[in-house]
């Protein structure tokens, strides 16, 4: 055992302990962040401008301060652009992480000197609970890769500005960053497929032990891999033992990645974005990743099916139930209030307090009033995958509208590895548990209103090159798993096998 492994171990056990205490504690953590968020938000112009210093307790501050996403932070983050002083937060951001947006186009959230240790320590408890429960310190001696945005900042307002990854990459500490690939020369590379090249060279004859990036471009980097070498992954780098992921749901794209290692190794998933560290898996036995109750974030619930009505029901930690699908609301010590980040939630367990993530509030298909969210395709296409003994590399799904009752029906665009012999069958089954899925979706089907779901079968590397088409392959960018409209579907219609 060498001297990272050995005192990682009883590190580990420390941290492991405390949280677990903190578990025990959550509520009235989250009780005392809320305080501290208005004690420190009243000396900044948001704070004033919704009377931070007269609210009291939670009633109040849901009253003062209504439910935002960024488009309606707009004219906040552009005063924070102009160089301006506290403004969501006393003083200046310390970076500003930029992200993909929606209708506004690239977003710009603020990370302060308040709210960095959240990213970074619980990126390290990750780690720490990981080894703390399975004993394995082992990875820490050898060479981790973290497939991240580039590090390269530029500065806006006098804000140095780039993506959360790369923000990250400059706060690796020293004891890690020997330890850590690719250089930054090659993370410095924009163009994601040169940039995958240069990972490849430089860790192809290397003793990696940890990998960490979002699934889809993790199974890009390790075809690369097995085509250079022949050799499934698992042999290619004996001592791999952990496998780090986030981003999206990791259940579509487990097979085959777990097929091209070629053996079992440990999975841990995280839960970041550039508004927080949210959540993380603290355990191997239990479903479901832990809330991060104490670490500067107050966390509220809005049943996902009233986000978007005038009034919705609007809670904290302690009014949450299982089951129930919330968008998450959060409240930060970088200025972000009454924050509607797009993802959803649900809670598997309330003692600790764990989450899995369901969905995006804006990828969903209810063209027919069904209503249709990630958590149930992706439950479809794995139950029905299994059955076939399918692997799937990628899809997305979009309604086709049609004229006429009982014409209409949602297109399913797959990459398969290889495509089953009976499609038609495939696609039975996938619509079957669709419907014990989705009641809505159950009724229309019986109902005459729309027809079974249709598989489209795309040409192999299909969503690469859509991504590339679009300027956004590798990095942190993902394919929504779900559209309201034609857009993505008629881009992908070109790659439909005949």
């Amino acid at each position: 055992m060498k001297l990272k492994s050995y005192f990682a171990k009883p590190f580990a056990s420390v941290i492991q302990r405390k949280l677990q205490k903190s578990s025990q504690t959550a509520l009235e953590d989250q009780q005392i962040i809320l305080k501290t968020l208005l004690a420190q938000g009243a000396k900044a112009e948001f704070g004033k401008d919704h009377h931070f210093g007269q609210l009291a307790d939670y009633s109040g501050y849901k009253q003062a301060v209504p439910i935002r996403d960024y488009e309606k932070y707009a004219p906040y983050i552009g005063k924070i652009k102009e160089g301006k002083h506290d403004i969501l937060w006393p003083g200046k951001p310390i970076y500003l992480a930029k992200t993909s947006g929606t209708t506004s186009g690239a977003k710009y959230i603020p990370i302060t000197k308040d709210s960095i240790p959240n990213h970074l320590t619980t990126a390290r408890n990750a780690l720490l609970l990981y080894i703390a429960e399975s004993g394995n310190a082992g990875f820490a001696d050898g060479r981790m890769i973290f497939l991240s945005g580039s590090p390269v900042l530029d500065r806006i307002g006098g804000i140095p500005t780039g993506r959360l990854s790369g923000i990250v990459n400059h706060h690796i500490p020293g004891y890690l960053r020997k330890n850590q690939l690719p250089s930054y020369e090659t993370n410095c590379i924009d163009d994601w497929e040169t940039k995958l090249d240069g990972i490849v060279r430089e860790t192809i004859q290397q003793d990696m032990t940890l990998i960490s990036g979002i699934p889809p471009w993790m199974q890009m980097y390790f075809d690369r891999l097995m085509e250079k070498t022949g050799k499934k992954i698992g042999d290619l780098f004996p001592n791999f033992s952990l496998l780090v992921h986030g981003g999206v749901n990791f259940s579509p794209y487990k097979s085959k990645l777990m097929d091209s290692i070629g053996r079992k190794v440990d999975t841990v998933e995280t839960f970041p974005a550039s508004e927080g560290f949210f959540a993380f898996q603290d355990s191997l036995e239990h479903e479901g990743l832990l809330l991060n109750t104490n670490s500067g974030i107050f966390f509220e619930f809005i049943p996902a099916e009233e986000i978007f009505t005038e009034n919705p029901t609007r809670i904290s930690l302690s009014d949450v139930k299982l089951g129930v699908n919330y968008a998450l609301i959060v409240n930060n010590n970088a200025g972000l209030f009454g924050y509607n980040i797009g993802d959803t939630v649900k809670f598997v367990s309330l003692d600790p307090y764990r989450i899995i993530v369901s969905g995006r509030i804006k990828h969903f298909i209810s063209a027919f009033g069904e209503h249709v969210i990630g958590e149930e395709v992706e439950y479809s296409m794995l139950e029905a995958s299994k059955s076939f003994g399918a692997r799937i590399v990628e899809f997305t799904v979009a309604p086709m509208v049609e004229q006429g009752k009982g014409q209409s029906y949602h297109e399913w665009f797959v990459e398969f590895e290889e495509v089953p012999s009976n499609l038609e069958l495939f696609a039975e089954k996938v619509d079957q548990h669709m419907m014990t899925k989705n009641i809505y979706y159950d009724d229309l089907i019986k109902g005459n209103i729309l027809k079974p779901l249709v598989i489209r079968p795309l040409a192999k590397n299909a969503f690469i090159d859509y991504m590339r088409s679009i300027g956004k392959l590798g990095g942190q960018n993902k394919v929504p798993r779900l559209s309201n409209d034609r857009n993505i579907a008629d881009q992908l219609a070109k790659f439909v096998i005949k």
